[in-house]
């Protein structure tokens, strides 16, 4: 079985990393993190390749680390993509019969070019920020590996995700950066229309689907993409409107402007068609999230301020 193999969580800081390890601890299973100095090339190679020599002959590598966004310049982007290859390519892992890899990829990301929303693993990927581009050519990467030491793949192209946990200094996030300026009646820029459709899966869906999808490849074998979403797609003016309903507070946002707006598309709808049938994981609905949310945004921001 599948759940009997190490798990590996690279990213497990960040908010699906810390879902995913939270996911596979209920579950009962073991779980390994590592340090990882993404600032300084040789040193984050050296500790992935250390990270990798603990994993034994039966093991899963959940990737989901990334500390991009659609804004985030080439440099940077390049700088990840580049750490993440040389590791690829320096790796050789002992390959048992109960093996698998995860990489998260953005399915804004990838398919903001494309035409003819809702998009599947059947469209064909048209990248238009550095920060697409950088998830293709990673995804790239991870599949030549794949194929060249015949570890089972999992590719999991994933809509916007939200929930507790996320990072309020990474400017991502429109749910996470709502929470926070409806708690602290700072108004937030919003950068495109209020007509703009978005996905929002919420992070312990995505990890419950990112876990049962890894285990049906590493029974299964072979390379797989899939498409990770609530395949329900909600307007940022519905959204505006839901955070009111809980509240009973119409949310601080003005309108702004911003470079980074050009790689906003008007309709990022997603919908799988592809094996593993994960997407029963998705249950959360979107108020549930935001309720969820905005009682950890809460508690992040008392925590920062200590005790009185």
């Amino acid at each position: 079985m599948a759940g009997d193999a190490r798990s590996w969580v690279v990213g497990s800081s960040g908010l699906l990393g810390s879902a995913v390890g939270r996911r596979l601890r209920t579950l009962g299973r073991e779980v390994t993190t590592s340090r990882i100095p993404w600032s300084d090339h040789e040193a984050a190679v050296a500790a992935l390749l250390a990270g990798a020599e603990q994993l034994g002959p039966d093991w899963q590598l959940y990737w989901c680390a990334g500390a991009g966004v659609v804004g985030t310049g080439p440099d940077e982007l390049d700088a990840e993509v580049a750490v993440l290859e040389e590791f690829l390519a320096r790796w050789e892992p002992v390959v048992g019969a109960r093996c698998g890899i995860f990489f998260a990829s953005s399915a804004g990301g990838v398919y903001a070019g494309a035409a003819g929303s809702p998009f599947t693993e059947e469209t064909a990927p048209v990248a238009i920020s550095p920060y697409g581009h950088a998830k293709l050519s990673a995804e790239a990467a991870v599949d030549a590996f794949a194929a060249r030491t015949g570890t089972p793949l999992l590719v999991g192209r994933l809509s916007n995700l939200y929930g507790p946990g996320q990072d309020l200094a990474k400017p991502q996030g429109l749910i996470s950066q709502l929470c926070r300026a409806q708690l602290t009646r700072r108004p937030l820029s919003i950068y495109v229309s209020l007509d703009t459709r978005r996905d929002y899966l919420f992070v312990d869906d995505a990890a419950a689907m990112v876990v049962a999808g890894v285990d049906a490849v590493t029974e299964r074998g072979g390379r797989h993409l899939k498409v990770l979403a609530s395949e329900r797609s909600t307007t940022i003016g519905a959204v505006l409107g839901d955070l009111n309903r809980i509240t009973r507070r119409r949310p601080p946002v003005v309108l702004g402007s911003s470079a980074s707006a050009r790689y906003q598309v008007v309709d990022l709808r997603f919908r799988s068609t592809s094996w593993p049938p994960v997407s029963v994981h998705a249950r959360t609905p979107l108020m549930a999230g935001m309720a969820a949310t905005l009682a950890s945004v809460g508690d992040q921001m008392r925590t920062a301020r200590g005790p009185r």
